[in-house]
Parts: structure tokens; C-alpha cells; sequence
């Protein structure tokens, strides 16, 4: 019983050492050699049986040194290794064309390839293959010479960008007329060409597991609270996913309370809002391969806010904003407040108003739950076929398929008259919220704000108010709540809540933010 219990104990010692020595081999050869051959398989190993990859062998100058470079069809930018990398390597390099700097046998080291022979800014140096692998597959150039264990990654990726236009989400009337790209340079030249200031930090991170891709988390550090910073970051560090290919992921993984229908994150197109938020003491994030900027952290009064608010006097800036104030009221509750005077409460609608609406109902065979459910369940499905289609018949589909529906339903006494003008309203009204999150909130919560209204009339409407309005007191975003300046009060900050006063009285920053200068400088 011993021996055969000791020859299973040297049967898992075994083991464990075969375990052991395959991890060492494993390690051993994710690291590259002193043999170039070696070197040169264990890449092709890794990503030689992409058909985009190419390996491109040549002889360094004169010298007979064995060399290749490694690039990715498409992402590297093949006209700065024709004119910039070949050369310098092939015919630069050559004693004859560096005069006062001849090459001696054995003395190439990566410093006389970095310092003297190559004409590029970006120049790196990796010992990983897999790290080699990331880098080419993202655009960079890799250099293999023989005889150098460590070859060089050359910063050769080709920017893919698009033309600087307009913001497509955000139309504005006064303003710059530039929105953010896919591109993360150009986006992070955007807020540097804002104007000078030497404090505007910008962090970069990767997030993405096995895409990997850039991030910026962008402050002004004079400005932003520290914890705040620290926090944004620490949930940044916190994203554990495969890919990342929008910052819609970035808001749902980082936002404070992914059950409530409200955005805690703002998204944005325009560069004149990132660098007004930044200025108040929030933070930034841009992420590469979309346009969209989030800010962090929000307020339910900077959702219905927009930059032309500011850019025109604040007497139309403040007409401006109650209007949308007025148009978020009507977008969520005018259909129930219409189930609910139709269906309990007829007796508060003026006399003749209350004739003339019967006798557009009296053919009318449903109640007026269903007649708004129906209504407004088909706005929305045209509202949706209108973003889905082609850009030249979307618009007239939605406007005209409106009109069939309305019209036809009328004729057909499904509907009537008042409703068709109630859900027009409702849509129009939803259309002036300058947020899309933000309107689309709106549109999903009139839904049970009309069963609401159909369950117990205006008592109803009622109740469903003061439970959104206890959800969205206890909402925060990154630690500040989700109704300031309302809530918790603060009347000296009202100035720029619903009213806009003149810029020259909205001295200080919002208090809520803890920001280091307090005082906007003026």
C-alpha cells in the first residue's frame, strides 16, 4: 500500500515539473532570441498566416546584415516606409552616403538605428512577440535585424479620417461648425486648438480585452476635484470586456445605476460642449473610432441645455430654454393627461370643449387607452422606420406615412380628431429636446404614464410623478445628484437652471462639482 501510494505521489511531482518546464517553454519563446531565423519564424508563427500581413527582406546598406520589416496592408501608411524607412536602411546607410559616419563591423545596436539611420519620429523598442503582434496589427511597422534580439516598432500607422463637418445629432444655428471625428488625434487637436491653456490634461488608457483600443480621459487640472478624476479613472480600469467599438459601451459599463432610464452620462458631437463642461470642472472622455465625447458628471437641467443658450443674448437663451422646459412636460405627460380627463375627469373640460370632443369619439369603438396606445405605438414605429431607411426617402416617409395613418385612422373612426392633434403635439414637443438619450427617456416613460392615467386618472398621473421624482432625487452621477441645483437646493446657482441670466452675473463655477477655483475668471 506504501509503495503504491509514494509511486502516485512521484507520478503529481512528475507532473507539476512537466508543468513546470512547459511554462518555461512557453515563456521562453513568447520572448525573442538571439537568432534572427528563430525570431523571424516564431513572428510568422504568430501572424504570418494573415494574408494582410507582409514581410518585406532586405540587406541593410552595404553591410550583408540581414534585415526585414513586417506591416499590415491598409493600416501602415506605405508611401512613409517607401520614402522614409527603405532609404535610410538601404541606401543612406551605405559609408559613401554618411560621409563622417562610417559603419564599423559590429557596432550596430538599436541606439545607431534609432539616433543615426532612421528618419521617423515614432521609434520603439519591444521584446514581446505577442506585443509585437498588437502593434503591427494596429498599423506599426516592425524591424528585425539580425544580430539585435529586440526589434524596433515603427509608428507608421495611416490615419483614417473623414471630412470636419457639422454635427450630425446636434444641428445648431450659431456656433462652430465642427464636430468631432473617429479619429482620437484629430478629436484631442480639437480641444487643444480651443485656445491656449497649458493645464488641459489629457490620460490615455486601452480598454478592450482582445480589441484593444485608446482612450483619453481629458480635465482641466486646475480646475477638476482630484477624486473625481480618481474615480473616472478607477471605473475606466474596471472595464473588463472583449471589445469596445463605441462609447455607448464606455457610458453603460462606468454610469452609477444601469437600472434607471435616465442618461447619468452626456454625449456629445460638438467640441464647444466638451470644453464648457471642462471648464466647469468635469471631465471628458473621447474614445477612438467614434465622434462621440461623454461628459462626467451630469445634471438632468445640462440635458435640456444647449451651447446656443450662451452664444445668444440671455433673454432669447432663456425663452429658449422654458420652452424645452415646457416641451419635456408636454413629450411625457399630454397622452395621459388626455386618457385621463376622457376617461375620469370629462367633468373638468369646459362644456362646449367637452361636446365637441365627445362628438369626435362617438364613433370611436375603443376606450382611450387603447385609441392612445395605437397612436402612439405607430408614430414610433415611423419614427424608427424614418432613421432606418435611405437618407432621400427616409424624412418623407416618416412625415408622410404621418399624415396616411392619421388621416386613414380618422376616416375609419379608430381615432379621433383631438387624439391626432395630442400625439402631434407629443411627437413635435419631443423633437425640441436637443439631448437624443435624453428625448428618447421621455418617450419610453409616457407609456406607463399612460397606464397609469388609465389605472386611476389624474390620482394616477400623479403618483407616477412623484415616483419618478423620488428615483431621480436618490439618482446620482459620479457622486453628484442628478437634480442639482434643484435638488439639494441652491438658489444662487437657479441663475443658470431654467432662467439664463446675463454671463457677466454667473460668476462662479457649480459648487456641486468641488473644483478647485471656484471663480470663473472674469
Amino acid at each position: 500500500m506504501k509503495e503504491w501510494i509514494s509511486k502516485i505521489s512521484k507520478k503529481g511531482k512528475v507532473t507539476n515539473n512537466d508543468k513546470q518546464k512547459e511554462c518555461t517553454s512557453q515563456d521562453s519563446t513568447d520572448h525573442f532570441t538571439d537568432d534572427f531565423v528563430l525570431n523571424l519564424e516564431l513572428v510568422k508563427q504568430e501572424i504570418g498566416h494573415n494574408w494582410d500581413v507582409h514581410f518585406r527582406e532586405f540587406n541593410i546598406g552595404r553591410t550583408g546584415i540581414r534585415s526585414i520589416i513586417i506591416f499590415v496592408d491598409g493600416l501602415s501608411d506605405k508611401e512613409l516606409i517607401d520614402k522614409n524607412i527603405m532609404p535610410s536602411l538601404m541606401v543612406d546607410f551605405s559609408a559613401e552616403y554618411k560621409q563622417g559616419l562610417p559603419y564599423i563591423k559590429g557596432s550596430m545596436s538599436k541606439e545607431f538605428i534609432k539616433n543615426e539611420v532612421l528618419t521617423i519620429s515614432e521609434v520603439e523598442v519591444v521584446d514581446s512577440i505577442k506585443e509585437l503582434a498588437s502593434k503591427v496589427l494596429t498599423g506599426s511597422t516592425a524591424l528585425l535585424i539580425d544580430g539585435l534580439p529586440e526589434p524596433l516598432i515603427l509608428g507608421t500607422t495611416k490615419p483614417k479620417t473623414r471630412t470636419i463637418e457639422e454635427p450630425v445629432s446636434e444641428a445648431l444655428v450659431r456656433g462652430p461648425r465642427v464636430g468631432f471625428t473617429e479619429s482620437l488625434s484629430d478629436n484631442t487637436s480639437f480641444l487643444r486648438g480651443s485656445g491656449e491653456n497649458e493645464n488641459l490634461s489629457l490620460v490615455k488608457f486601452q480598454v478592450g480585452k482582445r480589441s484593444k483600443k485608446d482612450l483619453v480621459v481629458a480635465y482641466i487640472k486646475d480646475i477638476v476635484d482630484p477624486e473625481l478624476v480618481q474615480e473616472v479613472e478607477n471605473r475606466i480600469k474596471r472595464i473588463n470586456i472583449d471589445n469596445v467599438p463605441e462609447s455607448g459601451y464606455v457610458e453603460q459599463l462606468i454610469e452609477d445605476n444601469y437600472l434607471s432610464p435616465f442618461p447619468q452620462i452626456q454625449n456629445t458631437e460638438r467640441p464647444d460642449r466638451v470644453i464648457a463642461a471642462l471648464l466647469e470642472g468635469r471631465v471628458a472622455i473621447l474614445l477612438d473610432g467614434t465622434p462621440f465625447a461623454l461628459i462626467a458628471p451630469v445634471t438632468l437641467s445640462m440635458m435640456l441645455q444647449s451651447p446656443e443658450d450662451y452664444y445668444e443674448r440671455w433673454i432669447p437663451g432663456t425663452f429658449m430654454r422654458m420652452l424645452r422646459y415646457l416641451a419635456a412636460f408636454l413629450a411625457l405627460f399630454t397622452p395621459s393627461m388626455y386618457i385621463a380627463f376622457i376617461s375620469f375627469h370629462s367633468g373638468l373640460i369646459p362644456t362646449k370643449l367637452a361636446i365637441s370632443i365627445i362628438g369626435t369619439r362617438a364613433s370611436v369603438p375603443f376606450p382611450a387607452l387603447i385609441e392612445a396606445l395605437f397612436m402612439e405605438i405607430s408614430i414610433e414605429i415611423l419614427r424608427e422606420a424614418g432613421l432606418r431607411l435611405p437618407k432621400p426617402i427616409g424624412p418623407a416617409m416618416g412625415i408622410v406615412g404621418g399624415l396616411i395613418i392619421g388621416e386613414a385612422a380618422v376616416q375609419a373612426g379608430i381615432v379621433s380628431p383631438v387624439l391626432v392633434i395630442v400625439v402631434s403635439l407629443t411627437a413635435i414637443s419631443s423633437f425640441a429636446i436637443p439631448q437624443y438619450s435624453t428625448g428618447f427617456t421621455f418617450r419610453i416613460l409616457r407609456f406607463p404614464a399612460m397606464l397609469c392615467a388609465a389605472t386611476l386618472g389624474l390620482y394616477g398621473v400623479i403618483l407616477f410623478f412623484l415616483f419618478m421624482a423620488s428615483h431621480l432625487v436618490k439618482l446620482k452621477s459620479f457622486g453628484v445628484p442628478y437634480l442639482s441645483p434643484a435638488v439639494p437646493y441652491r438658489l444662487s446657482e437657479w441663475k443658470d437652471l431654467m432662467v439664463r441670466m446675463p454671463i457677466m452675473m454667473m460668476k462662479s463655477r457649480p459648487k456641486m462639482m468641488h473644483t478647485k477655483n471656484p471663480m470663473r475668471k472674469r
